[in-house]
């Protein structure tokens, strides 16, 4: 009999572990697995289908502060601060794609899905380092960590209803947020970079640390269906806040700055035909990698 509640014991605790695992904000029935990259694109999910011509729908771009760090270190989003300036000029340039359709309304109440993009810590460890493998690819072994975590109950519901009154069965969710992304040391001289997104490298200085990961300010994005779940989740970095030597010696990092958006806002590929904004650039390969089109 003791045996009998000791089973009874173990399966409530199993049941009670996976309940956990499925509340909003975990990655546990997400619609789509977490996924570990070291180059872009940093997609994960069902690929498009070019024959998928089905009417998509998009919420309002929101930025989600304390995605990586307090929010107290990253800049705010007051009323005519740099980070509303872009996001009205983002929201302004993804309604006028046509690719997909804006719902009505205010932001769906609830916690949206949240899209993660950084570089993974080692586990006990220190959390201003990038987590490598076993060690045998050496900096190679570095990967960056997607995953998407479950919306709440209520906001599945109102964004749902949402969806149908834009005749929609998917909807596009996306954040514009900090991550923490891990630089590259490329070529004979050595030279350091960090890989942004599709088609995007910046630069940062010789001197920059390869152990300690650099501020980004991401694109973060999912195609969610009527309940809920990830058919597709991406990234796409806008710009990285460069951290010297001697702050990343002691663990610390360069935080970005109301600076940095501003620039940002007007900053261009250079590399690119007719140069292009870099903000416009890395939405539209955003909205490109997560429907198709």
């Amino acid at each position: 009999e003791s045996r009998v509640d000791m089973m009874r014991l173990i399966s409530l605790l199993v049941l009670a572990d996976l309940a956990a695992c499925a509340t909003t904000g975990s990655t546990y029935r997400s619609g789509v697995g977490d996924k570990l990259l070291q180059h872009p694109p940093f997609y994960a999910g069902a690929t498009p289908q070019s024959t998928d011509t089905g009417r998509i729908a998009h919420f309002p771009i929101a930025y989600q502060a304390g995605s990586t760090q307090p929010p107290m270190f990253e800049p705010g989003n007051a009323a005519g601060s740099p980070i509303a300036m872009l996001l009205a000029d983002m929201n302004a340039y993804l309604d006028s794609l046509g690719l997909t359709t804006r719902v009505s309304g205010a932001l769906p109440k609830g916690t949206p899905p949240d899209v993660r993009f950084s570089c993974e810590t080692p586990p006990a460890g220190p959390d201003d380092e990038c987590a490598t493998g076993d060690g045998a690819l050496g900096r190679d072994d570095i990967v960056m960590k997607l995953a998407a975590g479950r919306p709440s109950a209520d906001w599945i519901t109102n964004a749902a209803t949402a969806m149908d009154g834009a005749g929609a069965s998917t909807a596009l969710v996306v954040t514009l947020e900090i991550g923490q992304y891990r630089v590259r040391q490329r070529g004979l001289r050595g030279d350091k970079e960090v890989e942004l997104g599709t088609g995007h490298v910046a630069s940062v200085p010789w001197l920059t640390s390869l152990e300690t990961p650099v501020s980004v300010l991401q694109l973060t994005g999912a195609r969610i269906t009527r309940d809920g779940q990830a058919m597709r989740i991406g990234a796409e970095g806008l710009l990285a806040r460069r951290t010297s030597l001697p702050i990343s010696a002691i663990g610390g990092q360069t935080l970005i700055r109301d600076e940095d958006i501003e620039q940002l806002r007007s900053a261009r590929r250079n590399d690119l035909p007719d140069d292009p904004l870099v903000w416009k650039t890395a939405l539209r390969a955003l909205v490109r990698g997560l429907t198709g089109r």
